[in-house]
């Protein structure tokens, strides 16, 4: 398996991506610029956190027109995974490719710290590794991770079971329905505010980040099988 990480103007974790990948995963991974026009080789794409083009207009707003991202909508139109974190989710909803925006958290305030979630939706290709209803610590780090979308499409996300992390216990940031992650219709495409590659060993306080990741490579190694 191999991970494309795209990097854009302004990303600053794209390095977390690929240690998690490479070195605490295992697998394959190889940076992939936003003015680069081809993803043929990469099994998987993951959009990372930061601040691309300085976060002008809105979050993700400039990054959406990249180069890079017309392949990463037809790579996501394929059925291949795509996973964004933080920057990377932002970026996931203003290309279309997710529901709702996300907005300034309520404090107005730039939150970082270390957060509790509940892990709502195992049946992905990107939680098969957790149990239901899971509480995992995973680290945040944003000032516009409120996210917001209108009542109908809201109910939509809770039939097709796309709501796949929420806040527990408390929520940092004022989303709607404590919502953390959600993933397209057709499963393929995640997107969430906390950052799960910062969390893929003890030693940086926990380790629930990693089961993501792993989640991702088993569903690859099933598809070889099938």
């Amino acid at each position: 398996m191999k991970f494309a990480i795209i990097v854009f103007p302004g990303s600053n974790c794209d390095l977390d991506m690929y240690t998690a990948v490479k070195d605490s995963l295992g697998v394959d991974a190889e940076y992939v610029q936003h003015y680069e026009n081809n993803l043929q080789g990469f099994d998987a794409v993951l959009l990372p956190g930061g601040f691309s083009y300085g976060d002008y207009l809105r979050t993700g707003s400039i990054a959406r027109f990249s180069t890079i991202m017309a392949e990463v909508i037809r790579f996501a139109e394929e059925g291949k995974p795509v996973f964004g974190a933080c920057n990377g989710f932002q970026i996931l909803t203003e290309a279309g490719l997710l529901p709702g925006a996300l907005r300034r958290n309520d404090s107005l305030k730039f939150i970082s710290k270390q957060q509790n979630l509940k892990v709502e939706n195992v049946h992905t290709s990107f939680t098969s590794s957790y149990e239901q209803g899971e509480v995992i610590t995973v680290p945040i780090a944003h000032g516009e991770g409120n996210y917001y979308c209108d009542k109908e499409t809201l109910q939509q996300m809770k039939d097709n079971n796309q709501i796949v992390f929420t806040y527990a216990n408390d929520n940092p940031n004022g989303s709607i329905e404590n919502i953390a992650g959600i993933i397209n219709k057709q499963g393929n495409v995640l997107g969430m505010m906390p950052h799960p590659e910062r969390a893929v060993e003890a030693l940086l306080g926990s380790d629930d980040g990693l089961k993501l990741f792993q989640s991702m490579y088993k569903n690859y190694q099933k598809e070889l099988c099938q």
